[in-house]
């Protein structure tokens, strides 16, 4: 292989992981300052059996961009956030819906699943009492 060519394969490379590294920051970015990913945050932090089961301090990781449950299109959301913290690890599934695009999104439900298996729930919508929620 000829030097010009060996160089052309090295900065393509360079370029393309540069790249796909940029992107998937941008995305992670794009997915943690959503409404329906920050409410579910909120929820976390503000229930006590939640924060128990993890241990202090809670640790919200990156998604697993690649896990088929992360879904998000123009009316419907649905993340499954990896979190963690001194005694646990495990999932905080996200649920979220909204009646029309560019509308707010309304949580539907927000669990945390432990690696054991342990789900503790900490919100489902009440659609069937008038659309109000419920805190667990």
């Amino acid at each position: 292989m000829s030097k010009p060519l060996g160089k052309l394969f090295l900065y393509t490379g360079v370029f393309t992981s540069g790249t796909c590294t940029l992107m998937y920051y941008l995305i992670q970015k794009m997915f943690s300052k959503a409404l329906y990913y920050q409410l579910a945050l909120e929820h976390l932090y503000s229930h006590p059996e939640s924060l128990e089961a993890l241990g202090p301090p809670v640790n919200i990781h990156y998604l697993h961009l690649t896990d088929r449950f992360n879904f998000v299109d123009i009316t419907e959301a649905q993340l499954k956030i990896p979190v963690s913290g001194s005694k646990a690890k495990g999932y905080l599934y996200v649920i979220s819906s909204r009646d029309a695009p560019f509308k707010s999104w309304n949580l539907q439900e927000v669990f945390l699943e432990l690696k054991g298996g342990q789900q503790i729930p900490m919100f489902k919508s009440s659609k069937e009492n008038g659309g109000d929620a419920k805190k667990e």
